[in-house]
C-alpha cells in the first residue's frame, strides 16, 4: 500500500491520463482529482488507469504489457472501472475484447454517473457540484485563451445530428421542403437516417436511461422550466449492451422506445443523435432528448464554454404573412435563433438554426415548414467579456 502521499500522486498521475481523453481536454485541476478519488477507491484501479496513458484503447494482451497485471486482474479491475463509467469494455466487430479509457465529460463519467435513477443524497450532490465547477475552469480557461481556441473550434467536427421533429402538435406532418439542386456532399456521403423510427428499426439492442443534464441539474436545486420527462437518454447496439451490462439504462423494445421517444417529442424536447467518433456515415450510438434550459450541449454554449457544432439536414422557414407574432417559435428555439420583429411577425437567423422542427410543432397557425438540405451549424461561444 503506498503512502499517503505517494497515492495521492497516483491519483493525480491518473486524473492526467482521463483529463486527456474525449474530445476537449481538461486541465488536470484539484477538482479533476477530487472527482477521481470519490469514483475510483482502489490503487490497482488507479494503476490500471495509468496505463492508458500511451493508448486510450487496448486489447487485453496489450494491457498486459502496459500494466503488467495478468490478464483475470484486467478483467476484474476492468469491471469495477466500467460500473463507475470510467472504462467501455465491449468486444469489437471480430470478437476481441477492448477495453477503452473515457473521458470525465461527453460521453463519460459524468453522464453515466448521472444516467441511473438516484436518491438525492450528499454524495450524489456533491459529485454533481465538483462536475459543476469543472465546467466552470473549462469555461474560464476558454475565455483565457478564446483567441488561440478559436482557429481549433472551426476545425471541429459536428458533436452531434439534430433528428427533426416531422408532426405537429395535433399530429399533423409538419410540411418539408424538398431540394431540387444536388447537395454540397461527397458523392460516396450516404444520407444518414432522417426520422426517428428509421434509426430505431436499425437496432436489436436498444437501451434507455435517465437524462443526465436533468437529473444533475435537479441535484443542484434547479428546476426544468419545460417540466421534461427524464428518462429518455438512449443507447444502441454496442453502447446499449454496455450500458445495459453496467446498470446505467434498461433494455426495451422497439415499441417501447417509439412511445418514449413520442412522449419527448409532446414535451418539445429535441431529437440529437450520437455517431461515433462523430462519423456521420457509422450507425448512431445514442440519442439524447434535449431541454433548452437543461442541455449541456446548448448551456456550454450559452455561457461562453464551447462552440455549438451541430450537424443537420433542415432549416426552419417562416412565412411571416401566416405568423401572428405570437412568439411561442421564440420561446420554443432551443438555439435563440428566432426573434420577433416589432412584435408581428417571427425571423429565423439561419446560422444558428439546427431544423429540429420544434418551432414548427408548436406554431399555432402552421406558418413554419422546415427545408431539406444539408449543413452544420457552427456557432462560437460567446466573446469574452472587455
Amino acid at each position: 500500500m503506498a503512502t499517503r502521499n505517494a497515492l495521492d500522486k497516483k491519483y493525480r498521475k491518473a486524473a492526467k491520463v482521463i483529463c486527456r481523453q474525449g474530445m476537449f481536454p481538461f486541465q488536470v485541476s484539484d477538482t479533476a482529482v477530487n472527482i477521481i478519488k470519490r469514483v475510483v477507491k482502489s490503487e490497482l484501479e488507479l494503476d490500471l488507469i495509468c496505463a492508458f496513458s500511451d493508448a486510450p484503447s487496448q486489447t487485453p494482451e496489450q494491457l498486459m504489457t502496459t500494466s503488467g497485471f495478468k490478464e483475470h486482474k484486467i478483467e476484474t479491475l476492468a469491471k469495477g472501472l466500467a460500473k463507475q463509467g470510467l472504462i467501455f469494455n465491449q468486444p469489437n466487430s471480430k470478437g476481441i475484447m477492448i477495453y477503452r479509457l473515457l473521458p470525465l465529460v461527453m460521453i463519460g463519467l459524468m453522464e453515466y454517473k448521472f444516467m441511473t435513477p438516484l436518491s438525492g443524497n450528499d454524495e450524489e450532490r456533491e459529485l454533481a457540484e465538483l462536475f459543476e465547477t469543472l465546467l466552470e475552469e473549462l469555461r474560464v480557461n476558454v475565455q483565457k485563451n478564446y483567441k488561440e481556441l478559436s482557429p481549433h473550434f472551426a476545425k471541429a467536427p459536428a458533436l452531434d445530428r439534430t433528428i427533426p421533429n416531422k408532426l405537429l402538435k395535433d399530429g399533423g406532418k409538419i410540411r418539408v421542403i424538398k431540394v431540387d439542386k444536388t447537395l454540397d456532399t461527397p458523392e460516396d456521403w450516404v444520407l444518414p437516417s432522417q426520422n426517428i423510427e428509421g434509426i430505431i428499426n436499425k437496432f436489436d439492442d436498444i437501451a434507455v436511461g435517465y437524462c443526465f443534464c436533468r437529473q444533475r441539474k435537479n441535484l443542484l436545486e434547479g428546476t426544468c422550466d419545460t417540466k421534461a420527462p427524464t428518462l429518455n437518454c438512449f443507447t444502441f447496439g454496442k453502447s446499449a449492451r454496455h450500458t445495459i451490462a453496467q446498470g446505467f439504462a434498461k433494455q426495451i423494445s422497439r415499441p417501447e422506445a417509439l412511445d418514449i421517444m413520442k412522449d419527448a417529442e409532446n414535451a418539445g424536447l429535441i431529437h440529437k443523435a450520437f455517431h461515433p467518433g462523430s462519423r456521420e456515415e457509422s450507425f448512431e450510438t445514442s440519442i439524447c432528448n434535449c431541454c433548452k434550459d437543461c442541455c449541456d450541449t446548448f448551456n456550454l454554449w450559452r455561457n461562453g464554454t464551447l462552440p455549438m457544432i451541430n450537424s443537420t439536414f433542415h432549416l426552419s422557414v417562416i412565412d411571416t404573412d401566416a405568423c401572428s407574432g405570437c412568439g411561442i417559435c421564440v420561446d420554443r428555439c432551443p438555439t435563440d435563433a428566432i426573434t420577433l420583429e416589432n412584435d408581428e411577425y417571427a425571423v429565423r437567423q439561419e446560422k444558428s438554426c439546427i431544423g429540429c422542427g420544434v418551432c414548427a410543432r408548436f406554431c399555432p397557425e402552421q406558418a413554419i415548414s422546415l427545408q431539406e438540405g444539408f449543413r452544420r451549424v457552427f456557432v462560437p461561444p460567446p466573446l469574452p467579456c472587455p
